[in-house]
């Protein structure tokens, strides 16, 4: 077997991998895989021999890796012993990772020759799945890589200090907030805008939601016939912790979210009760949103670079007037007019929860693996004002391993591994939490009608990540749990529902599982969703010191600030941060 010689050009810069304290559920998911990737595990290049040009084969040779979703199967065209494409002919990975993931990785295996290159942050497992299919291909081919892991990457570089950057507008971030800032500020009139993105991947957590939620004055929210105003909004959320001020120009901001997103393309048109919104009854909200203010954003000519970590403030006396930034290759400034923070929360970062929110930490998280609160210090250091740190959002169930928030409402039922209840399924929190890592496995049960009425949940099905029976005691054996306890269980909860009796955990069951199958289950678990605490910002997106002193020149938006609310308030006031920022540069 020939052998190739590993390319020495240096691949495009990566981010700055997350940092993720241990006790990890492994493997989960693409971020779970990245922190679980460390440079000590880094493999050797291959010391090879340049096979001679007359024998190196030409033509189409398929390979196959293991994503997170299955079995990924590339086809790779080679002419003269060079690697001239690289074609994905089947795979099950998520589409908004894998379509944000695919043309990376493909043009740094190009651009190498070589599988053996750095993996996308934010998409490791499609990242391995394909450099493992190009491997196996090329070993058609008769070019010999060696093992593909998870740890293996591209050749080290040595990190320089780069020049001087200058902007007006630079944005820290480029999930929910940071785009929306972004596309609101070129909106607004300014011609250069910035945003650095740690990942090699945009949009944040946002990309996978289901639901957009508080929303009103939509098109989907009137055709479902649905009354509602900023007054009634700001009735409903007067109790949230907000400023009347702020409170103010969220309800605003929301009204007009609908048409904002439409003036671009994005159209959410379903209404699913109150101010929930998806793109359609089958569709997420997250993916169409993110995908078009991506869009929208490189339309209107703001420059990204993603690999890029923002790491400290630039002070002239009292004045924010720029950010340093690291990527694989250069350490560098980027000196602005005015910056915007949005870097998301501190979820993914089991230091940060024990340190502001104890006892959070034992919980895995649903958030995505840049949500590693990494202004926190910065926040700290300069003495800004940090705000309700203590707040954190805990989804009650998330399938295991996916990590995939999935219903917990009405006709679930969560049993043990010996086929038993042993929680109030409403219990929620960090109770809920506890109570799930108490028992060696927790299933959760459902049958067709929850298929039915839940989108998260039926796609999860299709997506096969439900296993199903026809009757109960075949899903028992497909679970490995008591088979007598289980139908047993099941039986009084269903007797209970019917009978509206309130069980031994103080849960009087909404309904009775259906009497025929197929049934439905899913090991899960609970999870840290969002910090809602951080930096103090006023109703202009302003960021305070601990005096309630405006930081000149420094806005922040997202969940990298204190907000009551969570994805549709990250664009609500990443839009009026940019709006904001930008008639501060504009002297307005």
């Amino acid at each position: 077997m020939k052998k190739r010689m590993l390319a020495l050009c240096v691949t495009a810069a990566v981010g700055m991998t997350a940092c993720s304290s241990g006790g990890e559920a492994a493997p989960t998911t693409e971020a779970v895989q990245e922190s679980q990737t460390t440079a000590a595990e880094t493999t050797t290049a291959q010391a090879e021999t340049e096979p001679a040009p007359e024998e190196a084969a030409s033509g189409t040779f398929e390979g196959t890796g293991n994503g997170f979703g299955g079995e990924l199967q590339v086809k790779v065209t080679v002419a003269d012993g060079k690697m001239e494409d690289i074609e994905v002919v089947s795979h099950h990975e998520s589409s908004v990772v894998f379509n944000r993931a695919l043309p990376i990785i493909t043009e740094r295996i190009l651009e190498a020759q070589s599988p053996e290159v750095d993996s996308v942050t934010g998409a490791t497992f499609t990242s391995y799945a394909v450099k493992a299919a190009v491997a196996e291909a090329m070993k058609e081919q008769g070019t010999e890589f060696g093992e593909i892991t998870f740890a293996t990457q591209g050749p080290a570089v040595e990190q320089v200090q780069g020049e001087d950057v200058h902007t007006q507008l630079v944005i820290v971030g480029g999930g929910p907030a940071g785009l929306g800032a972004a596309i609101t500020a070129k909106e607004n009139g300014l011609k250069d805008v910035l945003v650095v993105e740690k990942l090699d991947i945009l949009s944040g957590n946002g990309k996978f939601d289901l639901n957009f939620y508080d929303v009103f004055n939509s098109e989907a929210q009137k055709a479902n016939g649905v009354e509602d105003s900023i007054e009634k909004f700001m009735e409903d959320m007067k109790d949230a912790g907000n400023t009347p001020e702020r409170l103010k120009v969220w309800a605003e901001g929301e009204s007009v979210i609908d048409a904002w997103l439409r003036s671009f393309g994005v159209e959410l048109n379903h209404n699913y009760g109150g101010r929930n919104h998806m793109k359609d009854k089958d569709n997420y909200a997250g993916e169409a949103i993110q995908d078009g203010m991506e869009a929208q954003a490189e339309k209107l000519g703001v420059e990204i670079r993603t690999g890029t970590k923002g790491t400290d403030l630039i002070f002239d006396g009292d004045k924010v007037v720029g950010v340093t930034v690291e990527s694989k290759a250069e350490k560098y400034n980027i000196m602005a007019d005015a910056v915007i923070i949005a870097t998301g929360g501190f979820s993914y970062n089991k230091d940060l929860l024990a340190k502001y929110a104890p006892g959070y930490e034992v919980l895995n998280t649903s958030n995505q693996m840049g949500a590693t609160g990494d202004f926190v210090p910065v926040f700290e250091k300069y003495g800004f004002k940090l705000e309700h740190m203590d707040t954190i959002r805990v989804i009650p169930t998330i399938l295991i391993p996916s990590r995939d928030l999935t219903n917990s409402g009405a006709g679930s039922v969560y049993v043990n591994g010996d086929g038993e209840r042993f929680v109030n399924e409403r219990l929620g929190g960090l109770d809920m939490g506890k109570a799930i890592l108490d028992q060696d496995v927790t299933w959760m049960v459902v049958d067709t009608k929850k298929v039915e009425d839940n989108a998260n949940v039926r796609k999860q099905v299709k997506g096969g990540k439900f296993i199903e029976a026809a009757t109960w005691e075949e899903l028992a054996d497909l679970m490995g749990v008591n088979k007598e306890n289980f139908v047993k269980t099941i039986e009084a909860y269903n007797k209970n529902a019917e009978e509206g009796v309130e069980d031994e955990f103080g849960h009087t069951p909404e309904r009775a599982l259906l009497p025929e199958g197929p049934y439905y289950a899913s090991k899960i678990e609970s999870a840290v969703h969002m910090t809602k605490g951080g930096v103090s910002a006023n109703e202009h997106a302003q960021i305070l010191r601990e005096d309630g002193s405006v930081v000149d020149g420094l806005y922040g938006a997202g969940e990298v600030t204190w907000q009551s609310g969570g994805y549709s308030q990250s664009v609500v006031f990443g839009r009026i941060s940019g709006q904001e920022a930008a008639a501060y540069i504009q002297g307005n």
